[in-house]
């Protein structure tokens, strides 16, 4: 049988499993095998010899003065050839031959430090990253599954889903690739690391690594909202009245937000500054376009913003990505109005107020002239008489 020590100790370096569970593993798949093959007649045990880097297999049988089971009994003058002081009713181990074993004793070594391996693995990858959701990570494009990529992450394979791709993004086989971790879980093969270069948080770990201000805690990004590939807003706040929270974003001559835009690709980028004051924040999230004003209704979470006639195509944006990022980059439900549409429906809604109040002027009656039931046939027979 082959030495295994060697190979034990390499996959305790390489893969991080305890030498005892390796151990543990090989004596029980081994003792498994034997029992196979002997048809679970005999008592066995295994037990690894780490001198001779084998795992050694040993029969047990009982000492008796007259054998009834020739499997799990031996007479005591057979037995005293082997150990001269054993008495009947002892337990006498017996060291299988190696050469009637060591075939399937190294293919089930192998096949158990194999399968050992692959756990650990598993293991090993599930308990990286599982605690590293959300963080940004470099991989090498390996292949295509179906329209998935599958990423290189080094010590571990990741899977870029054809969901999680940005439509106008393409890759080819040895193409480096800068991803999200959006999601770790456990799969009947094993755990998978799920990439995503879509999701928002993308555009958030980028700006953390290239504005220092933001992984120090000095600027803090509040939201994000972004159309993949097209456009994104992000609204920022600074904890230091020293720092502009803006300005840090965009840095040197726009070095710091170019950095961004480069690695995804020519997407453009909006920053916008965070206040509390839902009324301000709409505006500078609404930008470029300009503001007249704005009606909040707080029950709701709606706000209605009326611009100038000409700012109101830049506002709503083209197919309307500026209002939608916007209403996303806010939490709240956006409708925009132009001025002068804004004007018409004050106008209409003066005109039916207008209307509602005249129509009860011409239908009010004082109390006093009112008459009751006697009253008016009183009244007839009144007109009746002077007539």
């Amino acid at each position: 049988m082959i030495n295994l020590n060697h190979i034990i100790d390499q996959v305790v370096k390489d893969k991080g499993i305890e030498r005892s569970i390796l151990v543990e593993a090989l004596e029980s798949a081994v003792l498994s095998a034997a029992n196979k093959k002997y048809r679970n007649t005999r008592d066995l045990e295994a037990h690894y010899n780490s001198e001779q880097g084998e795992v050694e297999l040993f029969e047990f049988v009982t000492v008796v003065e007259e054998v009834q089971d020739s499997y799990k009994e031996i007479d005591l003058e057979e037995a005293r050839e082997i150990d001269p002081d054993v008495e009947v009713g002892d337990s006498l181990g017996m060291k299988l031959d190696s050469g009637t074993f060591s075939r399937i004793a190294a293919q089930t070594a192998t096949q158990v430090i194999l399968l050992m391996v692959r756990v650990a693995a598993r293991e090993w990858v599930y308990n990286e990253f599982k605690d590293r959701m959300g963080e940004l990570v470099n991989g090498i494009v390996r292949r295509y599954e179906r329209g998935d990529l599958i990423v290189d992450l080094g010590r571990a394979e990741a899977l870029l889903p054809h969901r999680e791709q940005v439509p106008r993004e393409s890759y080819r086989q040895g193409d480096r690739v800068r991803a999200y971790i959006a999601d770790v879980k456990l799969s009947p093969k094993g755990p998978q690391v799920i990439l995503s270069r879509t999701h928002p948080g993308l555009v958030m770990e980028l700006f953390r690594v290239e504005v220092p201000e933001i992984s120090e805690g000095l600027v803090e990004i509040k939201a994000c909202a972004r159309e993949p590939g097209s456009r994104a807003k992000i609204a920022v706040v600074s904890h230091d009245h020293d720092i502009d929270p803006v300005g840090a974003c965009v840095g040197m001559r726009g070095s710091r937000v170019q950095n961004v835009v480069s690695e995804l690709r020519g997407e453009k980028i909006d920053i916008i500054p965070w206040t509390p004051d839902i009324g301000r924040f709409a505006c500078a999230a609404i930008a470029p376009a300009e503001v007249s004003r704005v009606y909040v209704d707080s029950d709701e979470k709606a706000l209605e913003i009326i611009v100038p006639d000409d700012q109101l195509s830049l506002a709503i944006g083209k197919k309307g990505q500026n209002v939608r990022l916007a209403a996303r980059l806010t939490g709240w439900k956006i409708d925009i109005k132009s001025e002068s549409r804004a004007a018409e429906a004050q106008a209409q809604e003066f005109a039916e107020t207008e209307e509602d109040e005249s129509a009860d002027e011409s239908f009010s009656v004082d109390e006093e002239t009112v008459l009751s039931p006697v009253d008016a046939d009183e009244a007839a027979a009144e007109d009746e008489d002077q007539a």
